[in-house]
């Protein structure tokens, strides 16, 4: 006898999604929204041009709590923790024992608590890891009934300030509390896109809600997971499970800019944390990593898509392989990130991606594919 397969969950939204006309898909154990009936071109260019709204309720939200909790949390991640100002946020890398990376996160001192947000597909094993860890050293506590929505686009500013007037004092990084109709919200300018945006915590009663008000905006927009993926690659981000995952390390996905100086050897608090001694000496060029995350366009108009394997012109042997590729909505060619061997990754070096069994040319270029316009203020 076979299991029953475990049914999908549905996020606050769910209801507003189907009422929207969503085709709707199984992502990270939920039912989510792949796209809307304009279609994923359409969600993309409005954007990139307006404002989207996603869903991202199915993400984890944590917080930890307590005096030691920043200490606490840098035994964990190569990140600068406690030099983190209030309501200032970070990206960070949750490691493993040998430097692989378990997920990818981001992280807010909120005064009272670090204010974490992981991966939806990884947020159960994330909690206890964290638990287990530094479950003895501060309160962990999981939040994974809250709604998550992201704001995202050059007129989102425009939009989201006529329900909270007070997120014209964000930059990008940066986070403050609000109140909307007796709810209590976290707000961070941040986001997924490249694109200037906000990711707004709020109750699951006041979601739907939230989320009306917001579409009712005359730049607003529904936008589902597929127009989310095409955005993030243009950008150059890593989705976790394709471009990053435990056998990558922050030095092999080009991420070592997101390891602060305090961490790095030298540093003041250099180490400490899970694969130090692996990921150090990668980033300090002691032990520097065979292969690295590279940005490729393709030379013909051939869209190349993960796990195309990627060889020298004329060569036998694979020297790396694709991790995410599509036909990019903004540029009109197709894009790939990959896994290229240190010696071949350079800036315009021709690979040949192998797609249905023929090579297509394609470039290593600089990452990322269209450049962000976040606001820094």
């Amino acid at each position: 006898m076979s299991a029953e397969p475990t049914p999908l969950l549905h996020t606050p939204l769910h209801d507003l999604h189907l009422a929207l006309g969503a085709r709707m898909v199984p992502f990270a154990g939920y039912a989510m929204p792949v796209q809307y009936p304009k279609g994923l071109l359409h969600e993309h260019q409005h954007t990139r041009r307006a404002a989207g709204l996603f869903d991202v309720s199915h993400m984890g939200q944590l917080t930890l709590h307590g005096p030691d909790a920043a200490a606490a949390l840098e035994s964990l991640i190569p990140m600068d923790v406690l030099g983190l100002g209030h309501h200032r946020q970070r990206y960070g890398l949750l490691l493993n024992d040998d430097g692989g990376i378990l997920d990818d996160l981001m992280f807010v001192h909120r005064g009272d608590d670090l204010y974490l947000v992981v991966n939806g597909a990884c947020k159960h094993a994330d909690l206890a890891h964290l638990q287990a860890r530094i479950g003895q050293r501060c309160s962990v506590q999981p939040h994974f009934e809250r709604a998550l929505l992201a704001l995202q686009g050059p007129l989102a500013a425009q939009a989201l300030q006529r329900l909270l007037p007070e997120v014209h004092a964000l930059v990008f990084m940066t986070g403050m509390p609000a109140r909307w109709e007796g709810a209590e919200l976290y707000v961070t300018r941040s986001g997924y896109t490249g694109e200037d945006g906000f990711e707004i915590s709020l109750p699951a009663e006041a979601a739907r809600a939230f989320a009306e008000a917001l579409l009712r905006q005359p730049e607003v927009e529904p936008v589902g997971l597929g127009a989310r993926n095409s955005l993030r690659l243009e950008a150059g981000l890593c989705l976790y499970g394709h471009d990053i995952d435990t056998t990558t390390t922050p030095a092999e996905a080009a991420l070592g800019w997101a390891i602060q100086k305090v961490r790095r050897s030298g540093g003041a608090r250099a180490g400490g944390f899970p694969g130090a001694e692996r990921v150090l000496a990668q980033l300090d060029g002691r032990e520097p990593p065979s292969r690295l995350r590279v940005g490729l366009r393709a030379l013909q108009r051939v869209p190349v898509r993960e796990p195309a394997a990627l060889h020298l012109p004329g060569g036998d042997a694979p020297v790396g392989h694709v991790t995410s590729g599509l036909l990019s909505p903004t540029l009109d060619q197709p894009i790939a990130m990959g896994y290229v061997a240190r010696d071949h990754a350079a800036t315009g070096t021709v690979l040949h991606a192998i797609v249905r069994g023929k090579p297509v040319p394609m470039e290593v270029v600089p990452l990322p594919f269209v450049p962000p316009r976040y606001h820094r203020g």
